[in-house]
């Protein structure tokens, strides 16, 4: 076994008894818009809604926009000069995808207008145990992304993982120098829960070093708020003008 790979799964066999302290979180630091992403992933999403989308993202200055890679030239058209960001993704919604492809998609998506790739992890591959393969095609598409100036976040989708696969996945995304580690896709059984974000930046250590990302069934913004003092940097949602509102509402 490589040594880099003993060390993690040594290191993951220590925190899955005991996981590290919450690193300290200064909640709300910036503006709450400032940690949301929407997204609008849906197969039969039109032009016509991905305008709308990138108007609400504008006016309310939202992180980054979402999209379905056809749509990622005419999101980058919309977003010109807007300072929100255009976000898409890969090996999506299943990640069991050879990892040649995941390179070519992220590297076609980047040169069309995208600054930020969101890659789904191999889940089967990670669950036999198959770490090196794993490290291996996440360090490549780190070095493809960075390579192009982008950001890469890497979909653990959670809810299929155990407690210890959690952990590992977490190490190996960190040591394979991705940017953020992300909860689920929105597509499988379940979505982010804040045990689940509060695990992730425990183990992968304070928001300068690692960021973590939480998407699916995010719907208001008490789930919101509370992912964010669990250690979220970003939030993935379709409704981030409506918890937008809501905040404003509040104050």
């Amino acid at each position: 076994m490589d040594r880099k790979i003993l060390e993690i799964t040594q290191t993951a066999q220590q925190y899955e008894t005991a996981l590290p302290p919450l690193p300290l979180i200064k909640p709300l630091e910036r503006p709450l818009a400032s940690y949301l992403d929407c997204a609008i992933h849906d197969p039969d999403s039109t032009p016509a809604m991905v305008e709308k989308l990138c108007e609400e993202a504008k006016q309310n200055q939202i992180a980054t926009v979402f999209v379905n890679p056809i749509y990622v030239s005419l999101t980058k058209r919309l977003l010109e000069g807007s300072g929100v960001h255009v976000g898409t993704i890969a090996g999506f919604p299943l990640g069991g995808f050879p990892t040649r492809i995941k390179l070519e998609e992220a590297k076609l998506y980047l040169s069309e207008g995208a600054d930020e790739i969101d890659m789904v992890l191999n889940v089967g591959m990670l669950k036999a145990g198959e770490y090196q393969f794993i490290l291996d095609e996440i360090e490549q598409m780190a070095d493809a992304v960075h390579q192009r100036g982008g950001l890469l976040k890497v979909i653990l989708e959670m809810v299929l993982l155990t407690r210890f696969e959690k952990i590992v996945a977490c190490l190996l995304s960190k040591a394979a120098n991705a940017d953020f580690v992300k909860t689920s896709t929105g597509f499988s059984k379940g979505g982010a829960t804040v045990e689940d974000i509060d695990l992730m930046r425990r183990v992968v250590g304070p928001p300068d070093v690692m960021g973590v990302k939480g998407a699916g069934g995010i719907r208001s913004l008490d789930t919101a708020l509370q992912m964010i003092n669990a250690g979220a940097d970003r939030l993935g949602t379709r409704l981030a003008t409506q918890i937008l509102q809501e905040y404003k509402d509040k104050k």
